[in-house]
């Protein structure tokens, strides 16, 4: 076991200790922090952004503007928007606009039934939350407008608006609480993000640095000394650790970021990440997918890495290894709204698609203990088999040398091993 983990501490450091390794981590925490910080960044800049946003009304009517000013500054009385009154024709404004005098104005009138024509005109193509405030803001004063006529009082008024109170039951024997849903909805998406971009990273980490080390005739040196089935599960093992490493820090720092960060923005992500109402064993699920969907992949990856012996062509090698996890997150993301899909059942017991797919179903669904259990058993036994097989071609694949002809070299790596 003495080599076993010797080669364990080099894959470990060897990582570690690279300039890539270092930067990539360094950026990630960065960015943590600046997006816990983006409200304040937000908020400074919009501090430094000058005169606040003017929206010009022409009221033909001459009826509409204060209900509508009122309207608009009881909607959100924090709101830096002034609204001014103008006798400008709409030509003049159009003009103004054009020359970015302006942001906007809008034009108000009332056709022969008392009801509001309006005309909002901007140059900018991507603000809609202004015109939305307008329209919320004239249907209030259109209501308004038709409750005097109907000689309505507020409190009728309030009650032909007043919301429809509908509540779902779902009487599936598998199904949560809507409450429990939205929640794990949130948690399951974001879990599958960290299991689908670590696998694929660290796996591809794996069949690079097997690569390198044949490129570099390294390896000839290290199989004189150990076995080659030794130095695959330590590469695997090395690099899966330091992966967990650096996923720790991304939470710790994570962690740090949002508590030192106080604001309403953050404690109201703080609030909807919240695991109070979590059922813990999704937490411990997504433990055991993530660390099984890594030895899964990582496994392949140190079998396709081995087949190549220039790093140029380790992309091109496990391209199908890439393929299956990116099937097996499209089909998990598909299943967010419904997890009950069929297809998801069958799909979350195939072992490259679990991590994913069975991890989506125990974390939106009350599944019966059998089903996350034989999942995690098939993929027990992939990974059994794929390392028993993996090995065999492992043995043979470090001492090939010259180009890839893709996975046909298995064939050859398996008979190579035998000698």
């Amino acid at each position: 076991m003495r080599e076993f983990w010797i080669i364990f501490k080099q894959a470990f450091l060897t990582k570690a200790r690279t300039k890539s390794f270092a930067i990539t981590t360094v950026l990630v925490i960065a960015g943590i922090f600046l997006l816990s910080n983006l409200p304040r960044i937000l908020d400074a800049f919009d501090g430094m952004g000058g005169e606040a946003e003017m929206l010009k009304v022409v009221d033909e009517s001459g009826k509409l503007f204060d209900p509508l000013a009122a309207v608009l500054k009881a909607n959100d009385p924090d709101s830096e928007l002034s609204v001014e009154q103008t006798n400008d024709s709409a030509a003049d404004l159009e003009k103004q606009v054009r020359s970015e005098d302006i942001d906007s104005f809008l034009t108000l009138s009332l056709d022969g039934t008392n009801t509001i024509q309006a005309t909002y005109t901007t140059l900018s193509s991507i603000d809609t939350t202004l015109p939305d405030d307008v329209k919320n803001a004239l249907q209030t004063v259109q209501a308004g407008i038709k409750a005097d006529e109907l000689s309505l009082s507020s409190e009728q008024v309030d009650s032909l608006f007043k919301q429809v109170h509908v509540e779902t039951n779902n009487i599936s024997a598998t199904a949560k609480s809507e409450d429990e849903l939205n929640q794990a909805r949130i948690l399951v998406y974001v879990l599958m993000f960290v299991i689908y971009f670590a696998v694929i990273l660290y796996s591809g980490m794996i069949a690079t640095e097997v690569a390198t080390e044949k490129s570099s005739r390294v390896m000839e040196i290290l199989i004189s000394s150990v076995s080659p089935v030794k130095h695959m599960f330590a590469k695997v093992l090395g690099i899966g650790t330091l992966g967990i490493v650096q996923i720790i820090v991304y939470g710790i720092a994570g962690f740090i970021a949002f508590k030192t960060s106080a604001s309403e923005a953050t404690e109201g992500i703080a609030s909807f990440f919240s695991l109070s109402d979590i059922n813990p064993m999704t937490l411990v699920y997504a433990v055991i997918f993530f660390l099984l969907g890594y030895f899964l992949y990582a496994t392949l990856a140190a079998l396709l890495g081995s087949l190549v012996s220039r790093t140029e062509d380790v992309q091109q090698m496990i391209m199908p290894m890439t393929l299956l996890i990116v099937a097996a997150f499209i089909l998990a993301a598909s299943g967010l709204g419904n997890p009950e899909l069929g297809y998801l059942k069958y799909a979350s017991f195939f072992p490259f698609f679990t991590p994913l797919v069975m991890f989506l179903r125990v974390g939106m669904l009350d599944l019966p203990v059998w089903e996350p259990l034989l999942g995690i058993a098939i993929m027990l036994v992939t990974i059994f088999v794929l390392g028993w097989f993996g090995a065999r071609v492992y043995r043979g694949g470090v001492l090939m040398y010259g180009p890839s002809r893709s996975l046909k070299d298995i064939k050859k790596a398996i008979q190579l091993g035998k000698e």
